[in-house]
């Protein structure tokens, strides 16, 4: 039966059905044809799956996101940025790599980021001499932060299927979304002088205390968000709910730049992203339960454990496994799928669920960004207007400065989890 679901999914994939239409097809073919189950079971499965409490954070942080989005706070964090990093040579796209880091702690998506940061810096850098592939590259990049730093929605999706602290998850992410931010920084400053791009982007710089002032309510979201979640005021769930908020206060009242006509179309896009996902969630949920009744997890547990003697060949394997896996398979399905099946074995390993969970959501971002399936490379190429075969020469480059840092997040277990060795 596994290999006929398999073969199932391999096949829809290839014709294009949807990620969660392909994964609920092949489960009823697996129910239907393999088992004695009533087809009654399909809905009720996929209830269970979203009939969860933590999901609940899941519309509300991307609703909060879009209404950050459209109530002025890209543009201010752009500016900040370039108050911080703009007066030096490539300090345009090195503003590019930081505005998406703190814009990554507002929306929780790689896919808003790339809109709402792209829409404004990919222009720009073309305009100070950077080809249109490379800034494209640059935005996808950068924007795969978006998924590590907290608020994080894979996160929370490897949290809800595992029952690994969301909480924990979050505080783990700010490790490897700095060392990733950080290496991306480094690695556009040398790149830049060697190449001579950007010799203009000081003209653009402005003054650090005058952005400050205009972005301090942006910033103060992540803050009020994870600050409330460590201070035991709310759980990760109810700061969703805080997120929305505090997001319509500042863009509503404070930058005022939120109307009220602009609210229908936001919620309108809110839900089409919010069922996407949950679609998603409720038939892995379905195709996880089928998959557990064959006994597969148990039998590719005990082929790991035979195979590999040590945690670091078997986190080396996993990590070539989520790579290839990642180029094909969306992140939501990817996490739903494989890390109930793969987090009990690494425990056996020793490595930490929260450390593996890192581990696990660097691995697929980096499918963000790789063809053929890379979301993010299609959001950039929309922005910009170019296809994604000009990408690919200049992408390289970035893929594999976040390579190196996925190795040091994998074998540095430190990275991510010293913060939640601190703060439990």
């Amino acid at each position: 039966m596994n290999l006929v679901i398999g073969l199932s999914l391999i096949i829809l994939f290839a014709f294009g059905v949807p990620i969660a239409v392909s994964i609920m097809l092949a489960s009823i073919i697996g129910i239907e044809f393999f088992t004695r189950l009533p087809l009654l079971l399909v809905p009720q499965q996929m209830f269970i799956g979203i009939d969860k409490f933590p999901l609940m954070a899941i519309p509300f942080f991307i609703l909060a996101g879009n209404l950050m989005a459209a109530g002025g706070i890209s543009q201010r964090l752009v500016d900040l940025a370039k108050s911080i990093v703009g007066g030096v040579q490539g300090g345009l796209a090195m503003t590019c790599v930081l505005t998406c880091m703190m814009f990554a702690a507002v929306s929780g998506s790689s896919v808003a980021t790339t809109f709402a940061i792209g829409a404004i810096l990919i222009p720009a850098m073309v305009r100070h001499g950077y080809p249109k592939p490379l800034a494209a590259s640059i935005q996808a990049s950068s924007a795969e932060l978006g998924v590590l730093i907290p608020p994080s929605i894979p996160l929370i999706l490897f949290g809800v299927s595992t029952d690994t602290s969301i909480g924990q998850l979050f505080l783990a992410g700010v490790g490897p979304g700095l060392l990733i931010g950080t290496a991306l920084i480094v690695f556009l400053y040398l790149f830049c002088k060697m190449r001579g791009y950007g010799l203009e982007d000081h003209k653009d710089s402005t003054s650090f205390v005058i952005s400050f002032k205009r972005a301090w309510a942006a910033l103060l979201m992540p803050v009020v968000v994870i600050g409330g979640i460590y201070g035991g005021i709310f759980t990760p769930t109810e700061a969703s709910a805080v997120a929305v908020f505090y997001a319509l206060v500042v863009g509503g009242f404070y930058y005022r730049e939120l109307k009220v006509a602009d609210l229908w179309p936001i919620m309108r896009q809110s839900v089409i992203s919010t069922a996407a996902v949950m679609l998603i969630i409720a038939a892995a949920s379905l195709f996880s339960f089928l998959i557990s009744r064959t006994g597969l997890p148990g039998h590719i547990a005990g082929w790991v454990t035979e195979v590999f003697d040590s945690p670091m060949m078997f986190l080396l394997a996993v990590n070539v496994l989520l790579l290839i896996v990642g180029m094909f398979i969306e992140t939501s399905a990817a996490i739903l799928v494989l890390a109930p099946i793969l987090t009990p074995i690494a425990m056996q390993f020793g490595v930490h669920p929260v450390h593996f969970g890192l581990i696990m959501v660097v691995n697929l971002a980096l499918g963000m960004i790789t063809p053929p399936l890379g979301v993010n490379l299609f959001a950039a190429c929309a922005v910009a207007r170019i296809s994604i075969d000009q990408m690919l020469p200049w992408l390289a480059r970035f893929v594999l400065v976040v390579l190196v840092c996925l190795v040091a997040i994998t074998y540095m277990p430190w990275i991510s989890m010293g913060l939640v060795w601190l703060v439990y």
